[in-house]
């Protein structure tokens, strides 16, 4: 069948446009025909559009389809494993219908959530990073930078969830501020615009930070830096502060003789998970859903397929809480 799908005009070296995205028309055929309902957003895939990429996996081309993760309802199938109505996640990307090999396609539950958008979260990074790298637990005084977001928003309830003694988080505006505290239980908040951040944080937590989620960088690493106790875990996720530029800019080193001065262990990690690190996340997620200990903060863009880049511009300036999707009308 002909399906319309998003295709990147040219590698990005500056701030994205419209101009990077074009509507294509395409035939696709394979033995399962996957109609798309949701199309899942993340500020990362703007590295993956970049020639610089520096994400060990292939960049997109000029040319080719924008491959992110969807949820989509099986429309035709000649797999055993796969029968018509079938929920299933996939990387088929900016697409309104897909195809290929059962194989390329995994079935989910549409009992465990409410939503089958809460499947495209970035819940196994924001998991990952706060319980396996950080280790966050019982008495830590935690800081997430973009707490808003849609790694962040998680972050701080996971770190709640695992006993952590406080939760502070930083966000773009006071409203956002205002949205962590009352609606998704972080302890503090406050706007990163409002003075600096180690200021901000002597005030939150005059003992220091035990761990530090970081998925910006720059001036609030630096903060976070001139706050930590000795011995505390640094979970460097992402550097929004900086994500234009080259890739020097992007990802500028942190300062790690500052960071051994102080005893912090700084631990980057990277957000591609395994299977494992998937399943964990899900399990722990409908149990605490179901236990009414978390908040799954999500905004759902409504629109066809020719409205996905525009979705995914505004998330980069910021216009969205939490994690974003596109249901395809």
């Amino acid at each position: 069948m002909i399906t319309r799908e998003i295709r990147l005009t040219a590698q990005i070296t500056g701030t994205p446009t419209p101009d990077h995205f074009t509507v294509a028309k395409t035939e696709v055929d394979g033995e399962v025909l996957v109609r798309t309902d949701r199309i899942g957003l993340a500020a990362t895939y703007l590295e993956l559009m970049r020639a610089d990429c520096t994400i060990p996996v292939p960049a997109w081309q000029p040319g080719q389809r924008v491959g992110v993760a969807t949820i989509g309802t099986v429309v035709r199938s000649t797999s055993p494993e796969l029968e018509v109505g079938d929920l299933v996640q996939s990387m088929s990307g900016w697409s309104e219908y897909s195809a290929g090999p059962a194989a390329s396609y995994v079935k989910l539950s549409r009992e465990l959530y409410a939503d089958p958008g809460y499947y495209l979260g970035q819940g196994p990074t924001a998991f990952y990073g706060m319980a396996e790298v950080a280790g966050a637990g019982e008495g830590d005084v935690v800081f997430v930078s973009g707490a808003a977001g849609g790694v962040g928003s998680l972050a701080g309830q996971i770190a709640k969830c695992l006993g952590a003694a406080r939760v502070i988080g930083s966000a773009g505006s006071p409203a956002k501020a205002d949205h962590l505290v009352n609606e998704l239980g972080y302890d503090a908040a406050f706007d990163y615009h409002d003075g600096s951040t180690a200021d901000r944080l002597r005030e939150l937590a005059p003992e220091g930070i035990s761990v530090f989620f970081d998925v910006v960088g720059g001036e609030q690493y630096e903060g976070a830096l001139q706050v930590a106790r000795p011995g505390a875990r640094f979970a460097l996720c992402g550097s929004l502060s900086s994500q234009l530029g080259d890739a020097t800019e992007r990802f500028p080193r942190p300062d790690r003789a500052a960071a051994e001065a102080k005893g912090v262990e700084l631990l980057p990690f990277s957000c591609h998970h395994t299977p494992d690190q998937i399943a964990a996340w899900h399990d722990h997620f409908s149990t605490w859903l179901n236990d009414g200990r978390f908040v799954y903060p999500q905004t759902v863009v409504e629109g066809g397929i020719e409205d996905v880049p525009q979705a995914f511009l505004a998330l980069l300036r910021g216009a969205y809480r939490g994690n974003v999707s596109v249901r395809l009308s």
